[in-house]
């Protein structure tokens, strides 16, 4: 069975690397453009996906958008039975999905129907779930509706951001894949359909969702932290200037919400009940740091007050 595999950033990584491991057969991959990066943004840095479909020798196509009759051209020359999708990036339209005679598989970060759409780990910390995990489904028109062929279910570990989620997910989703083409190859899969009326959503998390609201209390405020945890980085403002928080937990102190109560190994700033501790920050135009240069270097002192 020849599949043709849909992926783009590091996420995606764990299960082409799972599928050339199993010895099956890659066809091709689809990945996304080469993107600028740097100051000048006159380098182009290839996906990650695309590196690793390089160094094993796979034909790999770029398109800007996957539509239109060259595209859906390349992808039939690629001969694929299957294809597979993983954080590819892209909506696909019903002429892409119809390409592979067995139709195509999605790896979700999240157990279906719960948390369809762009952020299901972001928001599965965001809620204050104990469980998530991942499913793989069949394609379909809708917004991951489609029947579900595999699901594995894995604790939330207190206190792990959304950046340390998504490598466990990416692996458990990998060795899911490999079972479920497995199956299908087997003709022994049993696709599953969801019960639309339990879905929840996650859609895709922007800045603006990312700033904290000192009224909400510390409990929620840490999930916030964690939830955006590498990117985009909860945030607030102290002088105008945007500062991104990092490692946050709840703890006892209290205060006018977004006060400063203490500036030491971490940043204590009251909230609508209890305080945000903190133990690094990120400036604008800075990389991330510890709590206690930063404060040092700015005379933080309890008192200042971020919005």
């Amino acid at each position: 069975m020849r599949i043709v595999f849909f992926g783009t950033p590091e996420f995606a990584v764990a299960s082409l690397r799972a599928l050339l491991r199993a010895r099956v057969e890659v066809a091709g991959v689809v990945t996304q453009p080469d993107k600028p990066q740097g100051r000048s943004r006159s380098a182009l840095v290839a996906p990650p996906v695309k590196r690793l479909a390089q160094s094993a020798g796979l034909p790999v196509l770029q398109p800007v958008r996957p539509v239109g009759d060259l595209f859906l051209a390349s992808l039939r020359r690629l001969d694929a039975d299957l294809g597979v999708v993983v954080a590819y990036g892209h909506i696909l339209k019903p002429a892409v999905l119809e390409t592979p005679p067995r139709g195509m598989l999605n790896v979700h970060a999240s157990l279906l129907p719960r948390f369809r759409g762009a952020a299901p780990i972001q928001h599965a910390i965001l809620v204050g779930e104990s469980e998530t995990g991942v499913s793989i489904m069949q394609m379909e028109a809708g917004l991951d509706s489609g029947p579900v062929l595999h699901r594995v279910a894995t604790p939330i570990v207190a206190g792990e951001t959304a950046g340390a989620l998504a490598a466990r997910l990416s692996e458990l989703g990998a060795e899911a894949l490999v079972e479920t083409l497995s199956l299908v190859s087997a003709g022994l899969s049993r696709p599953e359909p969801q019960n639309h009326e339990a879905a929840t959503y996650a859609p895709k998390v922007d800045r603006g969702v990312a700033r904290l609201d000192w009224g909400r209390d510390a409990a929620a405020l840490a999930r916030q932290v964690r939830a955006f945890d590498p990117a985009p980085g909860a945030w607030s403002l102290l002088d105008d200037a945007a500062v991104k928080l990092f490692e946050g937990e709840p703890a006892d102190g209290a205060g006018l919400p977004g006060t400063v109560l203490a500036a030491g190994e971490r940043l204590l700033v009251a909230s609508g009940q209890g305080a945000l501790a903190v133990r690094e920050v990120q400036p604008a135009g800075r990389s991330r740091m510890p709590v206690d240069a930063w404060a040092r270097g700015r005379g933080i002192a309890p008192g200042r007050r971020f919005e």
